[in-house]
C-alpha cells in the first residue's frame, strides 16, 4: 500500500424510544467491525456516532468536512427502518461534498442493491453481506483505481446502470479481522440496564434453523463460530481497560454448537470476570442445557431473549420455529430457577388476530410466568420467506421509518389498526402490571435482582407510555392516517375535548353503557372494538363462549386449588405440548 486513505465511518442519527427510554444507546459493533479491519490495512479511520449524539445533518456535514474524508462509510442495526435515514444523510454529504465516495452496507441494502442505486444517486457503492473483508478490498480498488467488478461482494453504477459482482464467500475464520475498539472516543456514552457501561460482542454468526420470518440465514449464509478462549480474552480485555460491565451476545444462534458454547461458558466461569450479559436464545437449547444453567450464571448470563413468536402450536408450525409451546413453558420456569430474566419475544400477525386471539395469547404468555413480553408486529421483508408468501397483503404502513416492528405493517382483516395498536398495548400491560409479579418483584430476597427488575421494569413502563404518547401525538399532528386509526367521532373529541374523549371511552368499556351513550354516540361495530379491547382486563367477565380458546393437544396438569383454578384453566387454553 502507497496511500493510506482517509474514512469516516458514520452510524446514522437514526433515533428510537428503546435507545431513548428503554436499554440506552449502543456501540455501532458492524461499522466497528470493518474499522478495525480498515485500520489494520493501514488507512486512517475515524468514527462519528450521529445516534449517539443525536446530530443533525447540517452537524454531521460540518464534522465531515473537518475530517475531509476521501470514503464515507455508513450502515445501521436497524437496517430497514434506519434506510430513509441513511439515504437523506448521505445525501446531505454528496451535496456538500461531492467529491466523496459513499459506501452503504447492512441487511436491508443488501437484499435491495439495484432498487437504491436506481433511486439514490447519493449512494455510490452498497457492500453486499459481510462487511470486513469487502471494505478492504473496495478501499484497495478505489486508491489503486482499479476497477469495481473486481471486487466481490458489492453493487456499484457502470455507465449509470447498476451492477452487481458475485457474492463474496463468507469468512471462515472469524478470529482474522477484529474489531476496532479504538475508535470509541468516549465509552461513557454507551450503558445499559444500569450496570455501567456497555459493549456488543459476537460469538458466532448465522443461524441453522428455517424460521420464514427470518433472514439472518440468507443474510451470513451458513453458521460460524469464533474461539470461546479468543473471544474471552477479548471479553476480559474489554472488562480490565475500558471497565466494560455488561455485554450484549450478538448472535443469531450462540448455541448451535453444544461443546463450542459450554466452553465459552466454562472459560467466562473460570476467570469470574464480573460482566453480565443479555443473549438470544431459542427455547429448545435452554431446555436441552437444563442440567447446565448454573453454569450460564455463573458465566454472567442475567437476560435472554426467547423468541416465543406464538403461542398457538398451527402458527409455530407454519413458520417452521421447530420449538413448541412446552419448550416455551419449561424455558421460561427453568430460567427462573437459575436467576436468569427471560424476555418472550411474542409477535402479532402471524394469522389473522382477533379481540379472541390477542385474550388467549395474553392468558398464556403470562402462565410462562416470564419475566418481560416483547410484543412486536410481524414484518414482512422481501427477502423472508414469509415476505414473499405475503406479497400481495394490503400494508397499513408502506413508511420505511416505521417497519421498526413496533408498527402494524400488514392489514387485518378482523382488527382495523387502532384496535391492533390498543390490543397490543393491552397485552403488554396486563403482563408487566399484573399484581402477582410486582408482588413477588418486591418480596424478591436477593437484593441485586430485585433492583434489576425494578429498573428493567421502570424503564418498560417508560417505552410503553412513550409508544402511547407518540401514537397520540403523531394523530394530532397529522403524520398517522388516521382515518385508519381510529373512527372520526373519537378523533374529533380527542381534539377538542381531551377530557371528554377519555371519560367516554372508560364509559364504553361497560362500567355506564347509558352515560356513554350520551356522552358519546358509537356505532355498534365501535361498540364491539372497545368492549373486546376491555375484554382483555382481568377484571372483565366475558361470556363463556369467548372461553373456548384453542383445541389441546394435551392439558398441562395445574396444581391449583379453589378460585385460582378457573384462572389457571383459561391460562392453559390453546397451550400445546
Amino acid at each position: 500500500m502507497t496511500v493510506a486513505l482517509k474514512i469516516l465511518l458514520i452510524n446514522p442519527p437514526y433515533l428510537t424510544l428503546t435507545s431513548r427510554l428503554g436499554i440506552g444507546h449502543q456501540i455501532p459493533l458492524g461499522l466497528l467491525m470493518v474499522g478495525g479491519s480498515l485500520l489494520d490495512a493501514g488507512h486512517e479511520v475515524r468514527l462519528l456516532d450521529a445516534e449517539r449524539h443525536h446530530l443533525s445533518y447540517g452537524r454531521i456535514v460540518e464534522a465531515g468536512k473537518q475530517f475531509s474524508p476521501d470514503i464515507v462509510m455508513t450502515g445501521h442495526a436497524g437496517s430497514t427502518p434506519a434506510h430513509p435515514v441513511c439515504v437523506k444523510m448521505l445525501t446531505a454529504i454528496k451535496r456538500a461534498c461531492p467529491e466523496v465516495v459513499t459506501s452503504y452496507g447492512g441487511v436491508y441494502p443488501s437484499f435491495h442493491s439495484e432498487q437504491i442505486l436506481d433511486q439514490e444517486a447519493a449512494v455510490d457503492v452498497i457492500v453486499r453481506g459481510e462487511g470486513e473483508a469487502v471494505s478492504i478490498d473496495l478501499v484497495e480498488a478505489i486508491e489503486s483505481g482499479a476497477p469495481l467488478h473486481r471486487v466481490q461482494g458489492i453493487a456499484f453504477r457502470e455507465q449509470g446502470q447498476p451492477r452487481l459482482t458475485p457474492p463474496r464467500p463468507p469468512i471462515q475464520n472469524l478470529d482474522a479481522f477484529r474489531i476496532g475498539w479504538e475508535l470509541v472516543e468516549n465509552w461513557d456514552h454507551y450503558h445499559c440496564f444500569g450496570l455501567g457501561r456497555a459493549a456488543i460482542i459476537q460469538f458466532s454468526r448465522g443461524c441453522p434453523h428455517y424460521c420464514t420470518t427470518c433472514g439472518q440465514r440468507d443474510f451470513w449464509v451458513n453458521w460460524r463460530y469464533r474461539n470461546p478462549v479468543m473471544v474471552v480474552d477479548e471479553i476480559e480485555w474489554l472488562y480490565r481497560t475500558h471497565d466494560i460491565r455488561f455485554l450484549t451476545l450478538a448472535d443469531e444462534n450462540p448455541t448451535t454448537n453444544e461443546t463450542e458454547w459450554r466452553r465459552f461458558l466454562e472459560e467466562m466461569a473460570a476467570r469470574k470476570i464480573p460482566i453480565h450479559f443479555f443473549a438470544s436464545i431459542r427455547a429448545t437449547d435452554i431446555v436441552r442445557d437444563a442440567e447446565i444453567l448454573d453454569l450460564y450464571r455463573e458465566a454472567g448470563i442475567l437476560y435472554l431473549l426467547i423468541g416465543v413468536e406464538s403461542t398457538d402450536p398451527e402458527v409455530l408450525r407454519a413458520i417452521k420455529k421447530g420449538s413448541t409451546t412446552r419448550h416455551d413453558l419449561d424455558a421460561c420456569r427453568l430460567l427462573k430457577q437459575h436467576g436468569i430474566f427471560s424476555v418472550l419475544g411474542h409477535m402479532v400477525g402471524l394469522k389473522d388476530e382477533t379481540w379472541k386471539t390477542f385474550r388467549t395469547a395474553t392468558r398464556q404468555l403470562i402462565y410462562y410466568d416470564g419475566d418481560f413480553v416483547n410484543a412486536v408486529h410481524v414484518t414482512p421483508h422481501s427477502w423472508t420467506e414469509f415476505g414473499r408468501q405475503v406479497h400481495d397483503r394490503l400494508l397499513v404502513q408502506p413508511d420505511l421509518s416505521k417497519w421498526d416492528y413496533r408498527h402494524q405493517i400488514i392489514a387485518q382483516p378482523n382488527l382495523s389498526p387502532w384496535k391492533m395498536f390498543f390490543a397490543v398495548k393491552w397485552l403488554e400491560l396486563r403482563f408487566h402490571a399484573r399484581p402477582g409479579r410486582l408482588w413477588s418483584i418486591l418480596k424478591m430476597k436477593n437484593r441485586f435482582l430485585r433492583q434489576q427488575l425494578l429498573r428493567s421494569t421502570f424503564h418498560t413502563t417508560l417505552l410503553w407510555v412513550g409508544e402511547v404518547f407518540t401514537w397520540f401525538g403523531e394523530l394530532l399532528l397529522g403524520a398517522t392516517r388516521p382515518s385508519k386509526r381510529i373512527p372520526k367521532h373519537l378523533r374529533q373529541a380527542l381534539l377538542t375535548q381531551p377530557r371528554r374523549f377519555f371519560l367516554s371511552f372508560i364509559l364504553h368499556c361497560g362500567i355506564n353503557k347509558r352515560r356513554a351513550r350520551k356522552d358519546l354516540t358509537v356505532s355498534k361495530d365501535r361498540q364491539e372494538g372497545l368492549l373486546g379491547l376491555v375484554s382483555m382486563l382481568p377484571f372483565h367477565r366475558y361470556p363463556d363462549d369467548h372461553l373456548a380458546g384453542d383445541q389441546l393437544d394435551l392439558h398441562l396438569p395445574l396444581q391449583i386449588q379453589g378460585r385460582r383454578r378457573k384462572h389457571a384453566n383459561r391460562a392453559s387454553e390453546g397451550l400445546s405440548l
